[in-house]
């Protein structure tokens, strides 16, 4: 909306002084020619922005002006910032809202304590975009007016259609009830129910959205992180999930939980291996997780998955077998190849 839209500028002219027209327009998402008619906007309200010509010009606000937001301390405004650098906004298609609330945050501030909380929230960092180990964690891309429409029928509690892909199958209307939003490793998810029953739909899997006039049927209040928790424990112990024992190094122990659905017990070998009893979502999921680790880790139970491991292992070295042309000496070779399809992991849905 505008008026959010002219607040923000004010908040911009104010935390960095002198602004160029072509920065206010990126950092409100609008065109230069829009800042200008907004520019003028604010002056004709009697608001105190002026503009300075020349290669370092912009448009400035009149020193010593300012909204009078108040209420918050240092701390309160450092949390919220930290808070605000998460990526679950992003999700939501929150992220040019959570900009413009940021700004008010910081303009909310005492002058003695602006720059000191602006400067603290740079020195720290939530949930980068990639690990120690260089893996990127890519966000899903969801339009934003599916997530908005999705967004608007929770919020509001309507009934919501969506046209929904579920894997392996041709995507379908259907009609539900929403209860709430989560969002998991930069991964959406819509809860719902569907003719009474628990749905969990993945957001980008969402192909249209629609939100319907009929009130939702649905409890007035929920504990979602409650609902979250319930669900994903009946995801781990339903559907083709097998048990594995494996042994595994120590220092590859986190990427094989990392790929697991749950641990179920461990314990330290005398060799210093660690044992694990761990689930897979199926037995290709488990098979491609072992497969990752090479001799990092060993299956030892149950024996069909260490047969297949042996297979796989005896076609890759039979693939890079001695030429006949060329005959070479014996060598010792160590095998570490990723699995040819990364695995899936499929979210419960209708």
């Amino acid at each position: 909306m505008r008026a959010d839209r002219l607040v923000s500028l004010v908040l911009l002219l104010r935390q960095h002084g002198r602004l160029s027209a072509a920065a206010l327009a990126r950092e409100l998402e609008v065109s230069t020619r829009t800042v200008l008619r907004d520019i003028d906007a604010l002056s004709a309200a009697g608001v105190p922005v002026y503009a300075e010509r020349g290669r370092h010009g912009g448009f400035a606000l009149l020193p010593g002006f300012r909204t009078e937001l108040t209420g918050l301390n240092h701390d309160e405004a450092l949390a919220l910032l930290i808070a605000g650098s998460r990526r679950g906004a992003q999700v939501f298609g929150l992220g040019p809202a959570l900009a413009s609330a940021m700004r008010k945050v910081v303009d909310a501030l005492p002058e003695s304590y602006r720059a000191t909380a602006a400067g603290a929230a740079q020195r720290l960092l939530i949930d980068p975009e990639t690990d120690l180990l260089s893996r990127r964690l890519v966000p899903e891309e969801v339009p934003d007016t599916i997530v908005a429409e999705v967004r608007r029928a929770v919020l509001a509690g309507h009934k919501l259609r969506i046209h929904y892909a579920a894997v392996d199958q041709t995507p379908k209307w259907r009609t539900v009830d929403p209860i709430g939003l989560v969002t998991v490793r930069d991964q959406g998810y819509l809860l719902a129910t569907r003719s009474g029953a628990d749905r969990t739909y993945r957001l980008s899997r969402i192909l249209a959205a629609e939100e319907l006039a009929e009130p939702a049927q649905r409890p007035d209040r929920v504990d979602l992180d409650r609902a979250w928790q319930e669900r994903s424990t009946r995801f781990r112990t339903g559907g083709d999930q097998v048990t594995v024992l494996v042994r595994v190094n120590p220092a590859r122990r986190e990427d094989l939980v990392g790929t697991a659905l749950a641990v179920l017990t461990e314990e330290a070998d005398a060799d210093g291996w660690l044992r694990l009893e761990v689930t897979f979502q199926d037995p290709r999921h488990a098979e491609w997780a072992l497969w990752q680790l090479a001799t990092s880790a060993e299956a030892l139970a149950p024996q069909w998955l260490r047969d297949s491991l042996r297979n796989r292992a005896a076609a890759i070295a039979t693939c890079y077998g001695v030429s006949k042309a060329t005959p070479a000496a014996p060598t010792s070779l160590t095998i570490d190849v990723g699995a040819s399809s990364m695995h899936d992991s499929r979210v419960p849905e209708a």
